[in-house]
């Protein structure tokens, strides 16, 4: 059997991340969603998104081995900033078993708002 090899990184919430003010919260917010958004436009990353619980904040997909994935995700200016730490982890299923849609992922909390 053949398998599709991904690479699946989680952003956790460090313990002692820094506290922003509202202001420095929403420009890190547009930092870090264009991150996401330039390192899908250079098809890295298939998947992104926020996730519903305390430490684990961000799961993304990307096509990239772990090493590069970790290298791309450490590039984050919210990590970088000291408010996530990046896990990443290999992922492999069925080839063929998961498909990504090509879409438009939002560069800035103004291109989410617009849509």
């Amino acid at each position: 059997m053949e398998f599709d090899s991904y690479t699946v990184s989680l952003l956790v919430l460090r313990e002692d991340a820094p506290e922003w003010d509202d202001e420095t919260a929403r420009e890190m917010q547009d930092a870090h969603l264009h991150h996401l958004a330039t390192l899908h436009e250079q098809g890295h990353l298939v998947a992104a998104g926020p996730m519903g619980h305390d430490r684990f904040r961000g799961l993304s997909i990307l096509r990239v081995p772990v090493e590069a994935a970790r290298a791309l995700k450490e590039a984050d200016p919210a990590v970088r900033a000291g408010r996530f730490e990046v896990v990443v982890m290999p992922w492999q299923v069925p080839a063929g078993a998961v498909h990504f849609t090509p879409t438009r992922f939002p560069h800035s909390i103004a291109d989410v708002e617009a849509d």
